[in-house]
């Protein structure tokens, strides 16, 4: 069948990400502070989202058939090449923040990827992957815990639930953790609110 025409629809724009740059900027981020910045970290948090519901659309166009999976690729790198440049330094505090949101959102785009290409095993258990991915942490075999929790998040996308205990079964200084924080993003914002899958054909930046 014939892949539908569709509008030109901007799914994110480096407008976009500037702006969150610019907000950390205005509300000088800093870890000292620790009242301040507990509130100060949502924009970290927000900015996140912001980028998974951008990428949620794209998924959502893909699964009703109105962009193949090259063109979601396309669209999808379009957004990784925004989000993952290299940010001009602002202070020690907000630059280990920002890295950290970069290498969490790394990690789910690297997931709608696979789920884009199916490559991913649809069948398997994610509470196994996750110890999977945590003992190829263990044994600094990054590139296996990189894949692996890629995989969780294709899982995801494709409907299956992530459970809350899940987040248990991670030892508390892990890189592993980080990217499963990413992968809860996105499952929280899946069940959160289905907007996306109707969004208006209009660009709809904030």
């Amino acid at each position: 069948m014939a892949e539908k025409s569709m509008p030109y629809y901007e799914f994110y724009s480096k407008s976009r990400w500037d702006n969150w740059i610019s907000q950390i900027k205005e509300v000088g981020f800093s870890l000292e502070d620790e009242e301040k910045a507990e509130k100060n970290a949502m924009i970290f948090v927000n900015m996140a989202d912001d980028v998974i519901l951008s990428c949620l659309k794209i998924a959502a166009r893909y699964e009703k058939g109105t962009i193949g999976a090259d063109d979601a690729l396309e669209i999808l790198g379009t957004v990784q090449d925004i989000v993952l440049e290299e940010v001009p330094p602002i202070s020690e505090d907000a630059d280990i923040m920002i890295l950290s949101v970069q290498d969490s959102l790394n990690c789910s785009m690297a997931a709608f990827e696979a789920y884009f290409l199916e490559d991913y095993d649809k069948k398997a258990a994610i509470e196994k992957l996750i110890k999977e991915a945590v003992a190829a942490e263990k044994e600094d075999d990054m590139e296996t815990a990189f894949i692996t929790v890629a995989n969780i998040g294709a899982l995801v996308i494709a409907g299956e639930p992530f459970e809350e205990e899940y987040l248990t079964l991670l030892p508390e200084e892990s890189i592993v953790a980080e990217w499963l924080d990413g992968i809860d993003s996105i499952a929280a914002a899946m069940i959160g609110t289905d907007s996306y899958k109707n969004f208006d054909e209009v660009d709809d930046e904030e």
